[in-house]
């Protein structure tokens, strides 16, 4: 674990097309934490197919006003069709069926990070996709007269349900024709959290992360403020994304050792691996930050600040555990207020 790879990564494109594209993000990091990364961009009017996964995820739209997800849940028969905006967060379902439409009309494009976890995954670090329509469709796997049977419909039916669709990932509705069924917004309220304040979101706040397992934190960091060191206490995995800005980031490790000192940029990712310490320094242009926590009950602990473990130490052991002299111990605790 000492010796793991954590420098900050870029997504490559896995597939690309004129109604946008899929990037991933795949290093043995993400493997060795079982954690996974994808991003999704969506041209106006680019509808992204229906497909399951096989790792539960949380979606975090980086840009967009317009969006729209339609979700059958597990153990459901009902769709549930979600408005989708900057700043919201969507929980995403081990073996949930859903899509994505840009419902935007102007050229602002639709753009949606997913974090979450792999233990379940057929590749560790890897989130695969099982799609039910397109030319990688599932239903193309089986012969003509299995789909005619299974749905009762003639053979020249089942070949146009499993060979009309020639979109691959992707696919752009023609000018003119809008996407339905309408977003409920009742639901959307209760599926959808808009996370637009510095917070860790949990169930407790969302009770929707109960069903994918994963909490969420957002960090905004004016120019040059600092997060100090913070670490998880439930052997939980954190995948950090970069939304804006840029600056520093440190990972502390095994035996107190540094594992990573390096420069962030917008766009990278990062992984701190389970009870690793994580601080961030932004630089002249500030920096944001969102993360998916493995565990829908995620406590984040710090080691400065109001909350800070060091402040809830008694004096005597502050003093004598840090070898510092009383006035430094004083000093010390009242900056963590």
């Amino acid at each position: 674990m000492a010796e793991m790879d954590l420098t900050p990564k870029s997504a490559v494109a896995a597939f690309e097309g004129d109604d946008g594209g899929y990037y991933v993000w795949s290093f043995p990091a993400l493997g060795e934490a079982n954690v996974g990364a994808g991003k999704l961009v969506l041209k106006p009017s680019g509808f992204a197919l229906p497909h399951y996964a096989d790792s539960a995820k949380l979606g975090y739209v980086l840009q967009g006003e317009d969006g729209v997800v339609g979700m059958v849940l597990p153990s459901t028969s009902e769709e549930v069709v979600l408005k989708l905006k900057k700043g919201d967060v969507i929980p995403v379902p081990l073996g949930a069926v859903s899509w994505w439409f840009n419902n935007g009309d102007s050229a602002d494009d639709l753009v949606i990070v997913f974090l979450g976890e792999t233990t379940k995954a057929y590749t560790p670090g890897v989130f695969t996709y099982f799609f039910i329509a397109g030319t990688q469709s599932l239903l193309g796997g089986f012969s003509t007269d299995f789909i005619s049977k299974s749905f009762n419909i003639t053979n020249d039916e089942a070949d146009e349900v499993t060979k009309n669709q020639k979109g691959v990932l992707l696919v752009k509705l023609e000018d003119g024709k809008t996407m339905l069924p309408t977003p409920f917004s009742v639901l959307t309220r209760k599926l959808v959290h808009q996370l637009n304040v510095c917070a860790t979101l949990t169930e407790k706040e969302f009770p929707f992360l109960k069903q994918a397992g994963l909490s969420a934190n957002l960090i905004k960091l004016e120019p040059f403020a600092i997060s100090s060191p913070t670490y998880t206490t439930d052997s939980t995995v954190q995948v950090i994304y970069v939304v804006g800005g840029g600056g520093r980031v440190q990972i502390a490790g095994l035996n107190g050792q540094s594992v990573l000192d390096a420069e962030v940029t917008a766009g990278q990712l990062i992984v701190v691996p389970r009870f690793f310490m994580v601080a961030k320094l932004a630089g002249e242009k500030g920096m944001e930050c969102v993360s998916v926590i493995t565990s829908s009950r995620a406590v984040l602990e710090d080691l400065a600040g109001k909350t800070s473990v060091l402040k809830a130490l008694s004096p005597e052991v502050l003093r004598i555990s840090l070898n510092i002299n009383p006035e430094l111990q004083t000093l010390l605790r009242s900056k963590s207020n």
